[in-house]
């Protein structure tokens, strides 16, 4: 009878293996099933338009009122664009490119920033509006 009592005073143990596998697997979950939002790297004021759809894009060009072109957080040329998409439709061939244009911005200076997408093998590139009344 002694045996038991002195065993059963023991001190008592928290396993915490369970635990803290778990939160490594949650850990890994929430790695796996984010997304990232890509930025070009500029703020621009979009144009208003009744038909527009939100699109998840992997490759984003912006075009700013005075012309400059941005594109993962700095400013290129526009005759670059080509090479830079290029660059990108290698991580994920399958990239549709937005182009997000200033309401003030020109009108050559965004085809041509199209065209290039186009040149670089780009099946879909849109041009990024707001909805109207948003």
């Amino acid at each position: 009878m002694r045996r038991r009592r002195i065993q059963g005073r023991g001190a008592v143990e928290v396993n915490l293996t369970p635990m803290i596998d778990m939160v490594f697997i949650l850990l890994i979950f929430f790695i796996v099933s984010t997304t990232f939002v890509k930025e070009t790297g500029v703020e621009v004021e979009r144009p208003a338009a009744a038909s527009a759809q939100r699109q998840q894009a992997s490759i984003l060009i912006s075009v700013t009122a005075d012309g400059e072109v941005w594109m993962d957080n700095r400013r290129v040329a526009p005759r670059a664009v080509r090479a830079l998409v290029e660059r990108a439709l290698v991580d994920s061939p399958e990239a549709a490119v937005v182009v997000v244009a200033d309401r003030g911005s020109r009108t050559g200076v965004v085809m041509e920033v199209m065209d290039q997408a186009r040149l670089a093998g780009v099946a879909h590139v849109a041009l990024a509006a707001r909805p109207a009344g948003g």
